[in-house]
């Protein structure tokens, strides 16, 4: 369990460190979990001790919505005279958002199924050599 907490910390300073030398408008903690999952990518799965202390983190992830809430209602003059302002950009992420995530889940579901037509048709393959050798 310690070495998924040192990992995610390495990533998030590694993250923090890159974006304050580069002068980055990215917060550090958000290009340190894109480096953590690039790296998962590049070595194609995620080590069972990372993903045993980031599943049981998941499970905290409400709690990091309350400050934001508690935030919202102190703001609620601002709220009251900017708030009819903010919803065209809140309705534009929101449509964003949600073309990024639908186009983002038919790529991955088109590149499942190539994978899987590629071992589907293997098989056969292997199947077919096999009853030529009998």
């Amino acid at each position: 369990m310690l070495y998924g907490f040192c990992v995610l910390v390495l990533f998030q300073l590694i993250g923090e460190a890159g974006s304050t030398l580069l002068h980055l408008p990215l917060p550090g903690p958000v290009l340190g979990m894109l480096l953590l999952a690039a790296w998962c990518v590049w070595h194609r799965e995620v080590d069972p001790r990372l993903a045993q202390v980031a599943q049981g983190l998941l499970g905290y992830l409400g709690l990091l919505f309350v400050p934001a809430g508690v935030g919202l209602m102190l703001l609620g003059p601002v709220l009251r005279d900017q708030g009819l302002a903010m919803l065209p950009v809140l309705l534009g992420s929101l449509v964003i958002t949600m073309a990024a995530t639908a186009l983002t889940m038919k790529a991955m579901m088109n590149r499942h199924r190539r994978k899987l037509r590629k071992r589907v048709l293997a098989r056969r393959q292997n199947h077919r050599g096999k009853a030529d050798e009998l």
